[in-house]
């Protein structure tokens, strides 16, 4: 069983009621049933976190190191600005999925630098809702091989 852990950044706690036209009206309590209903059916161990506090999804990553066997990471505003959540990726082994409710590269010029990019294998974005089941679904198949 694949032990995996979902991080998510400042502000996605209020999905549903902020940005509508931007990140839907799904909550992000929704998104974390689809992501247990759907590591419940592929054999998964996950771990669905949020928090506004830079310093506790740095602990959260660190910790990840010898917990788990992949991360997948929601930074929100962080992915532009955060040194510390890059350095403390940059020290895992297991592999990184940076994820994207909205397409950052069709949103505002500052948004299109990301921080943590050079540290993932791969980048999800743009995909709403369905962007979480697809990067439980390839970190996954990095797993596998």
């Amino acid at each position: 069983m694949n032990k995996i852990i979902i991080l998510n950044g400042p502000n996605l706690n209020l999905l549903g009621e902020r940005e509508k036209s931007q990140y839907g009206k799904f909550t992000l309590k929704e998104i974390e049933k689809n992501c247990k209903d759907f590591a419940r059916k592929n054999n998964i161990k996950l771990t669905f976190l949020q928090s506004n506090i830079e310093g506790e999804l740095v602990t959260q990553i660190q910790e990840s190191r010898n917990q788990q066997d992949g991360l997948i990471i929601n930074a929100g505003g962080y992915t532009h600005t955060s040194v510390a959540i890059h350095d403390a990726l940059k020290i895992l082994k297991i592999p990184i999925i940076e994820l994207h409710i909205s397409n950052i590269y069709n949103r505002e010029e500052f948004r299109h630098k990301s921080l943590i990019s050079k540290v993932a294998k791969g980048v999800i974005c743009g995909f709403g809702l369905d962007g979480y089941t697809m990067s439980l679904k390839a970190i996954n198949k990095f797993l596998e091989k």
